[in-house]
């Protein structure tokens, strides 16, 4: 759906490859780190978040998520030995998307329906509802943030010059409506469940949850974001960096 649309229109998606934040070598460092921060958080999310979880299904979902782990954790030591992230600048850029969505959003959310299963008062049927409803909100959140990225691209609130380079623009506050009123809800869904099904929460596990889910929403925000450069990394050359590290023009 984006043959239509020219280089320029995509250009402001250059600027984190244009501050080096998104260099190949800064995404092999992150890559590291991530590789090492995966290994705490899946000890974190089942030897703790679901030692004592009444959740179903969490031998399953482990026995899935560690060979997923480990196949990423493969990956990013791998593409952060600069003889082969130089090679395959886009496979690397895909490995890093996979890899913090996983760390910081499929994680995160499974620690904290483990984290609600561990809770007084909760049962399973109201669990896996409440899995249920979010996993929906969360799905129309991702389309309604690919919408609106599409409707800025045609308008061409991402060429170089644009009001959008400049970070805001009338339109543009706008534009943030619909996934406030989605977030928003998913928000205060989660915190209307956590009152009317558990008896007790202590202030720690009930700022935890709040965050945890705030953190899976903006992961799901940024990723069409993420798959954008993706995509422009195949199509433009000026997405990508030569054998020196440095950003191709054209």
């Amino acid at each position: 759906m984006f043959h239509k649309l020219k280089e320029k229109d995509f250009k402001v998606l250059r600027v984190p490859l244009e501050s080096g934040r998104q260099r190949p070598d800064s995404l092999a460092m992150a890559l590291i780190l991530v590789l090492l921060l995966q290994a705490l958080m899946y000890y974190l999310v089942y030897y703790v978040a679901a030692e004592t979880t009444i959740f179903p299904y969490v031998d399953r979902i482990q026995e899935i998520h560690i060979w997923i782990n480990a196949c990423l954790i493969i990956l990013c030591g791998i593409y952060s030995i600069p003889a082969i992230y130089k090679r395959s600048q886009k496979t690397q850029y895909l490995i890093s998307i996979l890899a913090i969505q996983n760390l910081a959003g499929v994680s995160v959310y499974l620690a904290i329906i483990f984290l609600l299963g561990d809770q007084e008062g909760i049962s399973v049927e109201s669990l896996l509802t409440f899995t249920k409803i979010t996993i929906i909100i969360s799905g129309l959140f991702f389309l309604a943030t690919c919408i609106r990225l599409y409707i800025l691209l045609l308008k061409g609130h991402y060429r170089k010059g644009s009001k959008k380079s400049q970070l805001r623009n009338s339109f543009e506050t706008t534009s943030y409506i619909p996934l406030a009123i989605i977030g928003s809800t998913g928000l205060v869904f989660v915190i209307q469940y956590i009152f009317r099904t558990l008896d007790s929460i202590d202030g720690f596990d009930m700022l935890t949850l709040i965050l945890g889910m705030s953190l899976f929403y903006v992961m799901i925000f940024v990723l069409p974001e993420q798959l954008v450069i993706f995509y422009c990394k195949f199509r433009f050359k000026s997405f990508n960096f030569d054998k020196h590290g440095v950003l191709n023009k054209k």
